[in-house]
């Protein structure tokens, strides 16, 4: 197994954000790549763009595509969002940013990313890709496996001492594994679905709302969010219940869609002139975190980003937790000598927890955009956070620590649990919405650094 001639080929079994971008690191160090993918080939196919989520780029998306070598390439299709823009039933405007001055989120088009890593991926002489071939068995007694043609619908089997599964939520190189003994598994749906919209750019080619902000409409139990895109339009997505008082069962026909935008969202209805054919085109998707261990099979096949830990994109760390798998894996191969039946199962052992931190924040955070954003004592934490931090910049709200930073993610939930003990004792504070500058939060936030913490 450990001979040369097997260590250096690798087979990657998905070509979507991470398996992609894995592919490039694997053949920057020499590896033989083979890339197996169910989909057509979209270089071939053509992206036509503004179909699908847009991806919130974060520091540690940057950190993986900065080590790949190809930042540069994806700084071009890339647009800053240093905040967020609430926008109320009224139609009132408030910013709140993200971070400090001068850190934002970047809103990247799913597919012109996937697209620009698969150029890249294509341009090494050791990469090859395997279009249109779905996973159907991998034999975990012999590193094998085989992919069907979807054209030919011809088996095809190939041998496989090293398989990384980046198939995504329903991996079939997990359906696998998942049939042996002691492996656990869970997933869970929430009740909320996702369906696709968008805002076209205006007359003149520009945006028609302020591009330099992610745009949320909070409504409570869903919401609407919108993105901008470089053409300048932008990529909206509702979140709403499948079932219930207010939900997509209740949106049956166009007058339906219309009135409920027109109650809910009259400020986005008149900047989208498609509303009724996007809402009729497009699908209506359902959201899943998926949950499992171990990550790994025999040192010689390993689970990575949404195959591994796929979780709800209310925190915009889906693609950025895949890319970061691609970052410790590529400098654990440093620390570890290229030794697999070391790396895989210690990869899969310490970032396990991370993995679950992020699918607990990401749920949490789904809760604090459509609820709380709207919430006066909410605004009221933000400002005293940020505050804090000034004063004390080794104190990091658990966004930026999330977003603007590499700590791992279940440092940042622990975080987040002390944080909230924090804040709960500051704004039971006498008088608070007048005196958050003052010496009594000073004085909890001493106390709470020292001892309580």
């Amino acid at each position: 197994m450990n001979n040369h001639s097997t260590q250096k080929k690798a087979i990657v079994v998905g070509a979507g954000l991470v398996g992609s971008l894995w592919a490039v690191f694997l053949a920057r160090r020499g590896y033989q790549v083979e890339i197996y993918e169910r989909r057509s080939d979209m270089r071939t196919a053509g992206y036509t763009g503004g179909r699908s989520i847009n991806l919130a780029m974060s520091e540690r998306g940057w950190k993986a595509v900065e080590k790949a070598g190809i930042r540069e390439k994806i700084e071009k299709v890339a647009i800053p969002m240093p905040g967020r823009m609430m926008h109320s039933a009224s139609g009132e405007l408030t910013f709140q940013p993200y971070g400090k001055a001068g850190e934002a989120i970047y809103s990247v088009s799913r597919g012109g990313l996937n697209l620009e890593l698969l150029n890249i991926a294509g341009e090494f002489p050791n990469v090859q890709f395997f279009f249109d071939h779905r996973c159907a068995d991998v034999d975990l007694e012999h590193p094998r496996i085989t992919f069907e043609d979807l054209k030919t619908n011809a088996f095809k089997t190939v041998d496989a001492p090293l398989i990384f599964a980046a198939d995504g939520a329903f991996s079939a190189v997990r359906y696998a594994i998942q049939k042996t003994d002691r492996f656990n598994y869970t997933q869970f749906y929430l009740e909320h679905g996702y369906k696709e919209l968008s805002i076209p750019p205006g007359p003149d080619g520009s945006h028609r709302l302020d591009p330099s902000a992610l745009h949320i409409w909070p409504r409570g139990n869903f919401m609407l969010i919108a993105l901008p895109n470089a053409d300048g339009s932008f990529t909206c997505t509702l979140f709403l219940p499948f079932e219930g008082e207010v939900s997509f069962e209740k949106l049956t026909d166009n007058a339906a869609v219309t009135a409920f935008f027109q109650r809910y969202f009259s400020d986005a209805l008149a900047q989208m002139p498609t509303l009724l054919e996007d809402f009729n085109t497009n699908p209506t998707s359902s959201l899943i975190t998926v949950k499992c261990a171990p990550w790994q099979w025999q040192n010689r096949i390993l689970l990575i980003g949404d195959a591994a830990h796929a979780i709800v994109p209310f925190y915009g760390q889906g693609m950025n937790a895949g890319f970061e798998d691609c970052t410790i894996l590529d400098a654990m191969h440093d620390d570890l000598g290229g030794d697999w039946s070391k790396i895989i199962p210690q990869f899969a052992q310490q970032r396990k927890a991370d993995g679950d931190a992020i699918a607990e924040l990401a749920q949490r955070n789904f809760i604090e955009m459509r609820d709380l954003v709207a919430d006066p004592k909410f605004l009221l934490r933000k400002k005293i956070a940020a505050h804090l931090h000034e004063r004390h910049p080794d104190f990091l709200p658990v966004y930026s620590m999330v977003t603007f930073s590499n700590t791992p993610y279940h440092v940042a939930l622990r975080e987040e649990d002390e944080q909230n003990r924090l804040f709960g004792q500051i704004l039971g504070l006498e008088n608070i919405e007048q005196a958050w500058t003052g010496d009594a939060v000073e004085q909890v936030f001493n106390r709470w650094k020292q001892g309580g913490k």
